[in-house]
């Protein structure tokens, strides 16, 4: 059990800065679902669309890369400094070409949301901030993964909260604290630097000065090392990582651009906006299975690499697999019988569209059922077949978003991520098996999530056909949460014994 306490402990550290940084990040959605309008809010969730397409093409693959040669170089220090060199002159370089072709990337960008936006000077500027958000997470994408290579979750959690907390200081700034001082006193000092008409502006300017903060934070991780560029290295690395990055720029399009399609796809321009708000919004009601999702895969990664060598390694994913999906139903479980609560998080204009959240949290457990399959063709080497089921997840998303939205709308965008993800991961599951064994215990798998939906199913008609009261709904709730735990852990004890210590652990 020792090796699952390891990973356990590293995902409890690398998720303090994802849950707790992302929980008071997650505060400022009612901000930003009460300070803007529906239409506005879908501008903030379009244009970050863009941005993590975008980030595909500026990492591409060399910070997954980077663990592999790193494993396998044993340690060899031109594996960072290849990987770092590389990655800050192809940043600088789209960055900048991102900036001086700004004025027509706005008009693209910008004609499908016109007039919600501000004036139309401003856009060139907004994508000017976005290329410098690009860069900097680019630069600290490498030195992030040496952290996590390197076991300093500390630091790692630090750098990463301090972020979030200087990009919420800023936006609570810039929404809330300056708009009040104007509404008492118009002619003061502020004036000197915030307009008001600049809007959701303040949102990307707040992430820029955060991503500059977090690369000043790893400035001694990048800068003293020996700039030393291994061209030999770099080739080797690259035909791994490249096939990494065309899977990630088609797992964006699975992730998100139903959020780029909805304002192309609806023919009214302001009702498109606004649907993409709410979906946006709701969206966000998902976080903890995100963030779950997450903050695992930070921990896992350098995990199963560095168990690919020991003996039985197909013994201890697939144990894994059994935790993460055990966890997965729980968490979906819990949000959706508490759904009463959480969706007083966003604004009331937005709570029509709660009925994607529990598609969308099903696909978000698909999608970590995938990453943990993953592993298979990043351990054989096999990272075509990562690009593959990507493109694969890209065709049926783009084919269902194309047929669902004009119709469905947000609720198109929804159901298409739920059938994309678990396409992907029925496909990675049977082609793994072929080139990397490994003994996932699937009636478990269909068991933990049965029970899941079964009982949230449960909670819904006693809430609606049996409770008098809110108090009493609460504590039904909490005893059908502990009636999974109490089954969850009865159905491990009696098939598996997974809770009992083991000599191959």
């Amino acid at each position: 059990m020792s090796t699952f306490k390891k990973l356990a402990g590293q995902t409890a550290i690398y998720g303090l800065s994802s849950i707790v940084g992302r929980s008071l990040n997650y505060l400022l959605v009612p901000i930003y679902t009460r300070v803007f309008e529906a239409g506005e809010y879908g501008v903030v969730t379009q244009l970050y669309a863009y941005i993590a397409f975008m980030t595909v093409l500026f990492t591409y693959g060399l910070d997954v890369a980077f663990f592999r040669y790193f494993q396998s170089e044993k340690g060899n220090p031109k594996v960072y400094s290849t990987s770092l060199i590389s990655i800050i002159f192809s940043s600088v370089l789209f960055a900048g070409l991102i900036i001086f072709f700004s004025e027509n990337l706005s008009g693209i960008i910008g004609s499908s949301h016109e007039g919600l936006v501000g004036p139309d000077p401003d856009r060139p500027f907004y994508i000017s901030l976005f290329a410098g958000i690009l860069a900097f997470d680019a630069i600290t994408a490498v030195p992030f993964a040496k952290l996590r290579q390197e076991n300093r979750a500390k630091k790692f959690a630090f750098v990463r909260l301090s972020n979030i907390a200087i990009n919420i200081i800023l936006n609570l700034f810039f929404l809330i604290v300056c708009p009040a001082i104007l509404k008492h006193n118009p002619s003061s000092w502020i004036t000197i630097f915030y307009k008001a008409d600049f809007g959701v502006g303040y949102v990307f300017i707040s992430n820029l000065i955060a991503s500059l903060l977090t690369f000043i934070l790893l400035a001694p991780d990048i800068f003293k090392m020996e700039w030393k560029f291994d061209k030999a290295l770099w080739k080797t690395m690259m035909i791994y990582s490249l096939p990494l990055m065309i899977a990630g720029l088609a797992g964006m399009i699975n992730e998100t651009f139903d959020r780029v399609l909805i304002p192309i796809l609806i023919e009214n321009k302001s009702e498109a906006m606004s649907q993409l708000g709410i979906y946006g919004a709701c969206y966000k009601l998902s976080i903890l299975m995100t963030l779950f999702i997450q903050t695992f895969r930070y921990a896992a990664e350098p995990f199963f690499f560095s168990h690919s060598t020991k003996e039985n390694p197909q013994k201890t994913y697939a144990d894994v697999m059994n935790y993460f999906v055990i966890v997965c139903a729980f968490i979906f479980l819990g949000i959706m019988l508490f759904m009463g609560i959480i969706q007083t998080f966003i604004g009331e204009k937005f709570r029509s569209g709660i009925g994607v959240v529990p598609i969308l949290l099903m696909a978000n457990l698909c999608l970590g059922v995938f990453y943990n399959l993953s592993i298979w063709y990043k351990l054989t080497g096999k990272t075509k077949w990562g690009a593959w089921l990507a493109i694969f997840g890209a065709v049926i998303t783009l084919i269902l978003n194309f047929a669902l939205i004009p119709t469905m709308g947000y609720m198109g965008a929804a159901w298409t991520t739920l059938l994309c993800y678990a396409a992907m991961m029925i496909l990675s599951y049977v082609v793994g098996q072929k080139f990397y064994p490994v003994p996932y215990n699937l009636k478990s798998f269909f068991y933990f999530i049965g029970l899941s939906l079964g009982l949230w199913l449960l909670g819904r008609f006693i809430d609606i056909n049996l409770i008098p009261g809110k108090i009493m709904s609460i504590i039904i709730n909490l005893l059908i949460l502990f009636a999974f735990i109490i089954l969850a852990v009865a159905y491990l004890r009696k098939k598996n014994n997974y809770l009992r210590p083991s000599n191959d652990n």
